[in-house]
């Protein structure tokens, strides 16, 4: 059985199409890299799901229920988490009380929120920022705290959107570590939308390829790279000429 089905999705904004016809489905437990060119329609994608934007037509189906006319909280309630490309966390707030926002979400008393908002954050390696406002934190830590903010919903499928942009490359290597942890360790099921290909061809067992609002192409790493649909619309022939050993390494 799928957790997700996304099935003929189609997203317009004032005769703008965003998301054309896609349909795909993923199962518990997969690492799934979601692909394109800027302006392809990926993020768009992750607001359809997650209940931020209403779909023109189409359906979503997540654990065997429709959800496709439900608020981004009730989606949330039923164990879909996301994060954005764009930095959300509170920086009036310490890491602390921005991973207890998530944790609210399971857990009424303050107590228990913190306690579980404390585990999480010793899970990312951040537990030792936990009084730290999160305007006084690097990139990198800041988007860790958005991820633990997200873990703290304790969803079944998180969606994680550019986690790795604006990172150097140690800084990749270390979300590489804690993108495997949440999906194996926790036992989360990932959808990643990355620029990063070192990154998302490295953990997804399968990638899927936008252009223009339309699903392109759908398979494995290696599969992805030796696309030529892709290789014109995104890769391009160079980059793979000179990064594919890497890119599925």
């Amino acid at each position: 059985m799928s957790l997700l089905e996304v099935k003929h999705l189609t997203k317009d904004f004032d005769g703008l199409t965003a998301n054309n016809d896609i349909s795909f489905s993923l199962r518990k437990g997969e690492l799934l890299g979601l692909i394109g060119p800027n302006g392809a329609g990926k993020t768009t994608l992750f607001n359809c799901i997650s209940g931020l934007h209403p779909v023109t037509s189409g359906s979503i189906i997540f654990n065997g229920e429709d959800i496709t006319r439900l608020s981004a909280f009730e989606i949330a309630r039923r164990g879909l988490a996301r994060t954005f490309q764009i930095y959300v966390a509170s920086g009036d707030l310490t890491v602390l009380e921005n991973a207890m926002v998530g944790c609210f979400m399971r857990n009424k008393s303050r107590a228990a929120a913190r306690l579980k908002a404390r585990a999480i954050l010793d899970q990312l390696n951040i537990g030792g920022l936990s009084d730290f406002l999160v305007s006084e934190l690097p990139v990198a830590a800041q988007k860790l705290v958005t991820m633990a903010t997200a873990l703290g919903t304790e969803p079944k499928m998180l969606l994680l959107d550019e986690v790795a942009a604006g990172l150097n490359p140690d800084e990749i290597d270390e979300m590489m570590g804690y993108i495997k942890h949440v999906h194996d360790g926790m036992g989360v099921t990932v959808i990643l939308i990355e620029h990063v290909m070192e990154l998302v061809m490295r953990v997804s067992h399968r990638v899927i390829v936008l252009d223009y609002g339309k699903k392109i192409a759908d398979g494995n790493p290696a599969e992805i790279v030796k696309n030529p649909d892709v290789i014109k619309a995104y890769l391009g022939e160079r980059y793979v000429r000179e990064h594919a050993a890497q890119l599925t390494g």
